[in-house]
């Protein structure tokens, strides 16, 4: 190496610019929340909402005016768009994560094994005492059968669009499901009592199961048919050129390449479902007392539970304290159904590798 040639190399390079350390947004931030305290002292803002999108504000324009001196107006942009990202995702979250606090705060009050193991049976609702036990066996026979009934309608409709849909069928079975994605839960329970009411029967699980399963497919439907039209068409069609049938290399090759997002989809109209209120409250009825048979009489379930208890709670603070209990457990009901969904899509993935 020659003696030039290691001058150059110890020279720095003058095409890159000043940049920001990698603790500046931290120190921003810092700087933005504590300035934007102050002047919510100075002026008399109660609010910590209001702090908070005062902070958000000055931490958008202290990003963009100490990156423009020291990196330039080019890079300032861009940092201020990676700012209001944050800015978004955190004003995103905090709503989320101050609904589970208080809901965790306020329903761990009465929650424990005797009320998840106990009725309402032989307790009014303005006593203490009694359980959801009678609500979680209506809500998972109704949600069961509801999947039962929507998913699979949902994921051949999806893969009927997607793999074989043509001409005025498809475009008229693609405006109905978009019709029915923006229906409210009540049309779809007027309509199943509707429905009762001409055949003259009374209200019972299975009727909440059938309005549950209409505002499910629809959901099921656009998921699933987004997740058929993200595998490549090269994977089809490398399977049909070794002479497979169609119907096969779908069940073979286009399903399982996409079953973490369509098990996902399904996961999020389950949630979706299974805190609808509407329906329940006209078809099934509600019931303290413990109701196995989901095709006879009526039965509980846990959202109607919680409107139930929450509107004797004027008088009762058991009865409010049981419908944060409720809540909380509707909502644990709903994530654990999230990880199992995660654990099953990761399973059942097509392994990538080299």
């Amino acid at each position: 190496m020659s003696h030039a040639t290691a001058v150059a190399d110890k020279t720095p390079s003058t095409l890159r610019g000043a940049s920001l350390p990698k603790w500046s947004p931290w120190a921003i931030a810092g700087g933005s929340l504590a300035l934007a305290v102050l002047i919510g002292l100075v002026g008399g803002l109660d609010s910590k909402v209001q702090w908070g999108l005062i902070a958000g504000l000055l931490f958008i324009s202290g990003t963009y005016g100490i990156a423009a001196k020291i990196e330039g107006r080019r890079q300032a942009k861009d940092r201020v768009a990676t700012s209001l990202v944050w800015v978004a995702f955190i004003l995103a979250v905090i709503p989320l994560v101050s609904l589970l606090w208080t809901t965790i705060q306020r329903g761990t009050k009465v929650l424990d094994v005797y009320f998840l193991t106990h009725s309402m049976g032989v307790v009014a609702d303005s006593e203490p005492g009694g359980g959801i036990y009678h609500a979680i066996i209506g809500s998972l026979e109704q949600v069961g059968l509801a999947t039962a009934i929507g998913a699979p309608i949902g994921i051949l409709t999806a893969i009927y669009l997607v793999e074989y849909g043509r001409g005025g069928l498809a475009k008229a079975v693609t405006f109905f499901v978009d019709v029915m994605t923006g229906i409210p839960s009540i049309v779809a329970g007027l309509f199943i009592l509707s429905l009762m009411l001409m055949l003259d029967m009374q209200p019972f699980g299975f009727a909440g199961s059938l309005a549950l399963a209409i505002l499910m497919m629809p959901v099921v439907v656009r998921s699933t048919e987004e997740m058929l039209k993200l595998v490549p068409n090269e994977l089809r069609e490398a399977s049909l050129a070794l002479g497979v049938p169609k119907w096969r290399t779908i069940l073979k090759v286009v399903v399982p390449t996409s079953i973490g997002g369509i098990i996902t989809g399904v996961m999020l109209s389950i949630a979706r479902i299974a805190g609808e209120t509407a329906p329940v409250l006209l078809l099934v009825f509600g019931n303290p007392f413990i109701n196995n048979n989901p095709f006879e009489g009526a039965q509980a379930s846990l959202p109607l539970y919680i409107y139930q208890q929450y509107s004797q709670s004027a008088g009762s603070s058991a009865a409010y304290d049981r419908a944060w209990a409720a809540s909380l457990t509707l909502i644990a009901f709903v994530m654990i159904l999230n990880l199992v969904a995660r654990g099953i899509a990761r399973w059942k993935a097509p392994k990538t590798g080299r």
